[in-house]
């Protein structure tokens, strides 16, 4: 990386925990392409504030991560299509002090969805409701797919995330027999709750394919499971990483990569 200088094109992120993981994905590929910027991750108490601050010091690139991500749309001047369709943001790019929101996210799961060539005809569950369920059921509208069930503890979250979309909700665990599951939870994560595994092994043998947006570890429970009875699977380190390096092309004007984009995500996770 250049030493550090006054010309150096600062680009951050702003997560209510933050960690080092888009810190070293883009950083490591700064170094590569010997491009003069420099990414650091931040935490605030005041949004308004430091989405001033982006616009006010010529702030290149901005991810925006939870709790942050709604809340932020009211700061920026252009929103794109990504970010209106979930009404969610998690990138900021600063356009000569005007700033242009996306989300990545969104971009990241319609990419993969279309990459793995999913069926549309397919039945699919989704698990969750927060905002990463959003991108996801969103993404799957936008694909065309009819036949899909939020399945959430929270009536009042998931009723509605599944109206939005035109879709079905239930929050009962549904009989086997989905072709497509997909968990938008914090089960398997790292953590607490690191041991669980967001369906069960009924469900895994009667579907098609297995995604899990956890990304830490990217080895699930859900997803061994999944592997293990010879399931087409999607994993939560294939969203990050796209997304990521969806960003830095946004922030740089540089594409990556395939093995580009596997090496950052790699060294990321370290």
């Amino acid at each position: 990386m250049p030493i550090l200088n006054k010309d150096m094109t600062l680009c951050i992120s702003l997560s209510g925990r933050p960690s080092n993981i888009g810190t070293r994905f883009h950083n490591y590929l700064y170094e590569e392409l010997g491009l003069n910027f420099i990414y650091k991750a931040f935490s605030t108490d005041d949004l308004a504030g430091a989405i001033a601050g982006v616009r006010a010091l010529g702030i290149r690139g901005c991810s925006v991560s939870m709790p942050f991500k709604e809340d932020v749309m009211a700061l920026v001047d252009t929103i794109e299509e990504s970010a209106a369709a979930i009404e969610s943001v998690n990138t900021i790019v600063n356009d000569g002090g005007r700033l242009r929101a996306s989300n990545t996210d969104f971009e990241a799961i319609a990419d993969l969805i279309a990459g793995n060539q999913l069926d549309k005809e397919a039945s699919v569950v989704v698990r969750g409701s927060g905002g990463m369920a959003k991108a996801v059921v969103a993404a799957f509208r936008a694909a065309g797919f009819e036949k899909l069930t939020v399945l959430a503890r929270n009536q009042e979250t998931g009723a509605a995330l599944a109206a939005k979309y035109g879709y079905d909700y239930s929050a009962q665990e549904p009989a086997p027999g989905a072709q497509i599951l997909v968990n938008v939870t914090p089960l398997g994560m790292d953590g607490a709750q690191s041991d669980v595994q967001a369906f069960s092994d009924e469900q895994i043998a009667a579907a098609k394919v297995v995604f899990d947006v956890v990304a830490f570890p990217s080895e699930t429970p859900l997803i061994l499971a999944a592997r293990k009875a010879g399931k087409q699977v999607i994993t939560g380190a294939e969203v990050i990483a796209l997304q990521a390096a969806a960003q830095f092309e946004k922030y740089t004007g540089h594409g990556l990569s395939a093995d580009q984009v596997a090496r950052a995500s790699e060294f990321s996770r370290q």
